[in-house]
């Protein structure tokens, strides 16, 4: 694999460590700044809403800018929106911090993706995109497990420092390994680059990944006061428990790719979700006993993050079809529907921990998974009805 995904892995690191590491920190920052669980989860919803907006609107307007200079700026301002909430007086200003560094991460995952595939032979192209996201499973092995200790112990402001560290290092990675000369995309109007939102194959993957993390996240983001108030994890056991999620993400991710890249992204992401849904179902069940809910949280991990090469490849070969004109702002859109089905999911997790309590979250995420599968098993249809009028008419 070439240094540059590297470094794209590397960037996606640092990403990945602000991202998930509010999940260990919900109850330390709802302690600290006197407000709900439900409002300290919208820290979550929030940041994902950032990444949402950028992803399309900024990829489209950044789209003649030197892939490489896109990328430094993006890091640099990652750390400055990290930099930003370590300053933060209060929630008002966290938010504010969240949302700028969301804008940073949505750009950096829709050009990514892109630049990773081209890298590669097509053949490779999950596995390459398999390991710039390896950059968030190593995050949750050691960045969020790490940033949540130092969140507990030295209070939340310090871990946003450390994450400005990552950002710094990160950016010193992009400037030596990335090369200068990344082709950047044929200009096209805004116009045709949101043509995408006209095509409904393209609609339609895109549901099915704000569906796939919208049911993970309904339960993921309070699994720290799970983990503390039903499952019987001190606090500092909390973070260790998110590093056995993390270990079993980062195998799960790579086994998401090669199982991309063996069966097809559809046949994967059937695959897929319907374990995700199995094992969110068990976990309501299970979380009660610590040991079990160890190990259902073993399992959860190795499916959570597994479906992302899928749906980043099948996404990338429908604009190749639908809008061969507009890939990066398709790509980007994607990642916006990742991260609008993480905003809504943990908007309404919060709505069931205040109504129905916190372990109504895990079954209610597995409903919203199978109707992610649902409509995956559409979009197998459709493909197979596609490529049989495509041989009809050679015929």
């Amino acid at each position: 694999m070439p240094l540059a995904l590297w470094a794209l892995a590397l960037s996606a690191f640092a990403i990945g460590t602000t991202e998930f590491v509010i999940v260990g920190l919900i109850p330390t920052i709802a302690k600290s700044l006197s407000v709900s669980l439900p409002s300290a989860g919208l820290l979550v919803s929030l940041y994902a809403l950032g990444v949402a907006v950028g992803a399309p609107v900024l990829t489209a307007l950044t789209s003649q800018i030197p892939r490489k200079k896109l990328l430094i700026g993006l890091m640099i301002l990652f750390t400055i929106g990290n930099l930003i909430a370590w300053q933060s007086p209060g929630y008002n200003t966290l938010i504010v911090a969240r949302v700028l560094t969301g804008l940073a991460h949505g750009v950096f995952f829709s050009i990514g993706s892109t630049i990773a595939t081209g890298l590669v032979s097509k053949d490779k192209a999950a596995s390459a995109i398999a390991l710039m996201f390896t950059g968030l499973t190593v995050a949750l092995v050691t960045g969020v497990p790490i940033g949540t200790f130092i969140g507990q112990h030295f209070g939340w402001q310090a871990t946003f420092l450390g994450v400005s560290m990552l950002g710094i290092i990160a950016l010193a990675g992009s400037w030596i390994l990335v090369p200068n000369n990344i082709p950047s995309p044929e200009p096209v109007s805004m116009l045709t680059q949101f043509s995408v939102l006209k095509k409904p194959r393209l609609l339609l993957v895109y549901a099915i990944t704000a569906l796939g993390y919208g049911g993970t996240f309904t339960a993921f983001t309070y699994l720290a006061p799970i983990l503390q108030n039903v499952s019987g994890f001190s606090e500092t056991a909390v973070g260790l428990v998110i590093l056995i999620y993390g270990i079993s993400v980062a195998i799960g991710n790579i086994w998401g790719g090669r199982l991309a890249d063996r069966r097809g992204p559809i046949a994967a992401l059937q695959i897929i979700f319907a374990l995700l849904a199995l094992v969110l179902f068990v976990f309501t069940w299970t979380a009660s006993n610590t040991w079990l809910a160890l190990i259902t949280i073993l399992a959860w991990g190795a499916v959570a993050f597994g479906n992302v090469p899928g749906l980043q490849v099948y996404v990338v070969q429908r604009a190749e079809i639908d809008a061969p004109k507009a890939i990066d702002v398709a790509s980007g859109l994607n990642i916006a529907a990742f991260n609008l089905g993480i905003a809504l999911g943990s908007s309404v997790g919060g709505v069931i921990v205040a109504n129905l309590g916190l372990m109504a979250t895990p079954w209610i995420g597995a409903l919203i998974v199978l109707a992610a599968l649902a409509l995956t098993s559409v979009a197998a249809y459709l493909d197979r009805k596609e490529l049989r009028t495509i041989e009809a008419s050679m015929a």
